[in-house]
């Protein structure tokens, strides 16, 4: 009910917000396909009621400043409808709960579309369980590939990047990883632009030569 509540009272600010609040765009994929930017939570809240949120990690960081040292929580969290859009975002505050939720905020306004398909030669469902093709994504030291599997495989992939997929709507993967995988932030960023790289029709990682 409170969020009901702070959407009715919600006044946009951006142009997008207002033909959204004014009934002018009534699905997110319009957003997308013209190239919109989402500049408000609010927009999604609205376009995608059933979005679920997880917390990936929450990390005490300290920062050194004239007064001492300032400590803060920093919480990644994930947000996905599990049907092809994720988001991803980090939020940074002295306190556990209001860090949660300049994540949730930041994941919302990061939210991408992800193609899904069937590209694995050894399945011809033609259903959307799994990847279309092979997609490679980065993140600090970690580098990560992504390749499509037959249906009933599952996510063969460590925790956090099996989150991330859920979240997606991927069911069936399988995946390559290099680097420091500890790192729990730079491990689902590098998943999620793995994710957005779906919609590039080339992808900047792969080696053409070799494939050829």
């Amino acid at each position: 009910m409170a969020s009901e509540q702070s959407i009715e009272d919600w006044v946009p600010r951006t142009r997008v917000g207002k033909m959204v609040k004014e009934g002018y765009i009534t699905s997110i994929e319009e957003i997308f396909q013209s190239c919109l930017t989402i500049r408000e939570s609010e927009i999604v809240d609205i376009l995608l009621p059933k979005l679920q949120e997880e917390v990936l990690s929450i990390k005490l960081v300290q920062k050194q400043t004239d007064a001492g040292e300032k400590s803060r929580f920093r919480a990644t969290v994930a947000v996905g409808n599990k049907d092809g859009y994720i988001g991803l975002g980090e939020g940074k505050s002295p306190e556990i709960g209001p860090a949660i939720r300049v994540g949730i905020i930041h994941a919302k306004l990061a939210l991408i579309p992800v193609r899904r398909g069937c590209g694995s030669w050894e399945c011809t469902c033609n259903q959307f369980h799994s990847l279309p093709y092979t997609v490679h994504g980065k993140a600090g030291s970690i580098r990560i590939t992504l390749k499509p599997a037959p249906r009933g495989t599952g996510l063969v992939t460590a925790k956090t990047p099996r989150t991330v997929l859920d979240l997606a709507g991927i069911k069936d993967v399988w995946s390559f990883t290099k680097g420091y995988t500890r790192s729990t932030t730079n491990f689902a960023k590098a998943t999620y632009d793995a994710l957005r790289n779906t919609y590039k029709m080339i992808s900047p990682h792969l080696d053409w030569e070799r494939t050829s």
